[in-house]
């Protein structure tokens, strides 16, 4: 369950970003930690432990991409949601943020009303990860999720993943046989409100597949639509 009022850490190196978004989050009901710099942000979130984190991906001494890569490291961390934030346009940016385990990204300039919406997604599906199933596990050959502890376990060995992964891996494995389309599964894992584009799911499973190794080849392509679970 998320705290009543959710703790928002914003890292950026540009001062009137920070009043904005300190602002505004406050505003929106949130509780707000602030950042400079990679280093403060990774201590901050460590010692803190916010609910997610808007992160500047041009930041000064340590880019927000090497941030990203440490706090989803840690084990303190690493299933803390991230939103991106960034000046720059190009798709490599987004997907390289997305195969690092962000959640979501939002280019500036932004609208302060669109970003409080993405926050409030973002929390809302970060949430909905660590709601018990129905099934307290399900497995598949070497591979287990287990809902109740939040973890997954390949030949008996724990996979860290984000909240998003862990809930993408859990409706494909649920659906098992079943072809999923990429719009599909944006409503199943993303949820109806969510700002990705259908390509994120790409970006999203094959960071999956990788993570997984072995049990990675359990999720199939289905070209043209989108992917499903094995059925034996």
């Amino acid at each position: 369950m998320q705290r009543h009022d959710p703790r928002i850490l914003v890292v950026d190196d540009e001062t009137d970003i920070l009043n904005l978004l300190d602002y505004n989050l406050k505003k929106a009901g949130f509780k707000v930690l602030l950042a400079k710099d990679g280093p403060e942000a990774i201590e901050t979130a460590k010692a803190r432990k916010p609910d997610l984190i808007l992160l500047d991906i041009m930041l000064p001494n340590m880019e927000g991409t090497e941030v990203l890569k440490r706090l989803k490291n840690f084990e303190a961390t690493r299933l803390i949601p991230v939103i991106m934030l960034t000046a720059k346009g190009e798709e490599v940016d987004k997907i390289i943020g997305f195969e690092l385990g962000a959640e979501d990204y939002i280019t500036k300039p932004f609208s302060p009303r669109e970003l409080i919406l993405r926050v409030r997604a973002v929390l809302k599906r970060a949430s909905d990860a660590k709601e018990p199933a129905p099934e307290k596990t399900l497995s598949f050959k070497d591979l287990t999720v287990d809902f109740s502890r939040h973890r997954v376990t390949v030949k008996g060995s724990e996979v860290v993943l984000s909240s998003q992964e862990f809930k993408l891996l859990a409706e494909l494995l649920g659906s098992r046989g079943r072809v999923l389309s990429r719009d599909a599964l944006l409503d199943r894992a993303w949820g109806r409100d969510c700002f990705v584009i259908p390509r994120t799911v790409d970006t999203h499973v094959r960071r999956l597949r990788s993570k997984l190794k072995g049990a990675g080849k359990y999720i199939e392509t289905v070209r043209g639509v989108g992917y499903r679970f094995k059925e034996d």
